[in-house]
């Protein structure tokens, strides 16, 4: 534990959500198991094994010192996750959780909920992913977007500022896209955007007719039992890039699996839309650096044919 201790006594008094610790990544042995993030006026400590109450009181004494050193004046705040199994178990353990929960990313506000379910409602990893599309969106204002597993729409809300003419946000989940929903109020987008609860293995009309789109953006998750297995599922999404996706226009293809590198996309890309053409690898952000490329989160760039 002691590499999270050490970031926990140098680090700073963030103001927009960040990782700060990713021993995930590999590179502090010993510490394979602990994340700390912060959701500002929040910190939230995982754990991908058990923790100990004598580890946990060791974590809050760390905190403790540190924030009488960065804030001394506000109450520390913060929260510890153990996930296992695809499930969460969650704890306050000290201070308070605002509600609503919101935090800033270059300011734009995400709503968060770090006290219930396994996802918090914004993923940290992506944040190179909405510069991206953000900076795409200013270079060709006037974009017609489809993100499909649209989550919390935050693809759709850095879309939209930047100059997206319109977002059409595609989930399973009614209650993410309601939070999606209430992130495009937050940060005043009143229109624009269009929310569709739906499998896409169901029925690709309702998407079809809708486009094509000048940019089409792919993050599902990498197993979701009864939703999304990678392995099998992402060819049959990429197979209709060519019918979905404008003559020059982009796809954004994410993929969070430790188990598959950056040869899985290309290669199901050169058999599925073999017309389209890679341009980059985005990098991760810092905060998330890995002993392995190919373990970490790849974003991928594309570009259809014109």
């Amino acid at each position: 534990m002691q590499a999270l201790l050490d970031a926990i006594a140098t680090m700073p008094l963030p103001t927009d959500a960040q990782r700060i610790f990713h021993g995930r990544g590999g590179l502090h042995p010993g510490c394979e198991q602990w994340t700390l993030d912060a959701y500002p006026p929040v910190w939230l400590v995982t754990s991908f094994v058990p923790a100990s109450e004598d580890e946990l009181s060791t974590l809050h004494a760390a905190l403790t010192a540190r924030w009488l050193q960065l804030n001394p004046d506000a109450p520390l705040n913060w929260v510890f996750q153990y996930r296992h199994d695809a499930r969460a178990e969650t704890r306050l353990m000290a201070g308070s959780v605002p509600e609503p929960h919101v935090v800033t990313e270059d300011g734009t506000g995400f709503r968060v909920h770090l006290l219930r379910g396994l996802n918090h409602g914004f993923f940290l990893d992506m944040a190179e992913g909405r510069r991206w599309v953000r900076a795409l969106g200013a270079a060709h204002p006037g974009l017609r977007v489809l993100n499909l597993f649209a989550y919390t729409c935050a693809f759709s809300v850095v879309a939209l500022q930047s100059g997206a003419r319109q977002v059409i946000n595609v989930d399973m989940s009614d209650g993410a896209l309601a939070i999606g929903k209430r992130n495009h109020q937050l940060n005043g987008l009143g229109g624009g955007a269009s929310f569709l609860p739906h499998d896409i293995f169901s029925s690709w009309g309702k998407i079809t007719r809708g486009g094509p789109y000048d940019l089409v953006v792919l993050d599902p998750p990498s197993y979701q039992k009864g939703s999304f297995i990678a392995e099998k599922d992402y060819a049959r999404v990429m197979r209709r890039l060519p019918d979905l996706v404008a003559p020059g226009g982009h796809a954004l293809l994410c993929l969070n699996s430790p188990k598959l590198g950056v040869a899985f996309l290309q290669d199901t890309m050169r058999e599925q839309a073999p017309g389209f053409h890679f341009l980059q690898r985005l990098p991760n952000p810092p905060a998330f650096a890995d002993v392995s490329d190919e373990r970490a989160l790849k974003v991928l760039v594309y570009k259809a044919p014109d």
